[in-house]
Order: C-alpha cells, then structure tokens, then sequence
C-alpha cells in the first residue's frame, strides 16, 4: 500500500506499509513538522515518529563527546538524503511502538533495510537490545 503524505498510516499497526512522504524531509528543529528527520534512528512521516528498529546510532542532542556528535550529525544528514530519494517500506517488528510511543519499523527500499545501509557506513551499529555508549569515557 502507498501512502501519499497527507495521509496518516492506513490499516493495522501491525501491517506493512509503504509510504512516500512528501518528497522533501527536512531536519526536525524547531516547531511542528511532518516530514522530518529527528536523528539517525528516528524520523516524522505524516507528523507519525518512527524509530528505526535494527539500529542505533549516535545521539545528536546531546552528544556525550565530539566524536558521538560528528557521528550523529552524519547519521542524521544520511537518513535524511535517504528518506528524500523515494518510497521506503515500513516493516513491522516482535512490538508496535516503544515506551516514547514512536512507532517500531524495519525501514526498507527495495528488501534492504536502510539501517543495514547505516551500519555499513560506520554510522550505526545493529540495535542489541539496548543503547550502549559511542564516547571511550563514557
């Protein structure tokens, strides 16, 4: 199923969706916005947040050191060039959404996950179960 971007998610949680957006994702700074990009794991579709599920990559605000802050900005720009190159399909995990109420989705385009994409860049590392430090003193 396709979703144009002004609609709100279709159908179960628990289905597979694919959504367009709007064709231009932009940083999620100030105010409210619909199709923007919050971080490297986490974006806005539709005013809907979606927490990339396979990942975790650096945090951005606020980063712990230089390097987690470097990190984070690159992740974040990445996804966002990614997000804005076309349709992307939301894949549904073991659970619907996380105790920040962000919905849980393998992130794909063409059957390959973008957090896959990430990792391979050296911007994310595949989510274990829980977050663990990008800064050595930490």
């Amino acid at each position: 199923m396709t979703l144009p971007s002004s609609r709100a998610f279709a159908g179960p949680p628990s289905a597979m969706s694919t959504i367009m957006g709007s064709g231009h994702f932009g940083l999620c700074v100030r105010g409210v916005h619909r199709d923007c990009v919050v971080d490297g794991d986490t974006f806005r579709i539709d005013g809907e947040r979606v927490r990339i599920a396979d990942i975790d990559t650096p945090e951005i605000h606020p980063a712990r050191c230089a390097l987690e802050a470097e990190l984070g900005w690159a992740a974040t720009l990445r996804l966002q060039a990614m997000l804005n190159t076309g349709p992307v399909t939301l894949v549904p995990i073991d659970r619907d959404r996380d105790r920040y109420g962000r919905l849980l989705r393998r992130v794909e385009r063409d059957g390959r996950s973008l957090g896959a994409v990430l990792v391979a860049e050296g911007l994310a590392r595949p989510w274990q179960g829980r977050r663990r430090p990008w800064c050595e003193d930490a």
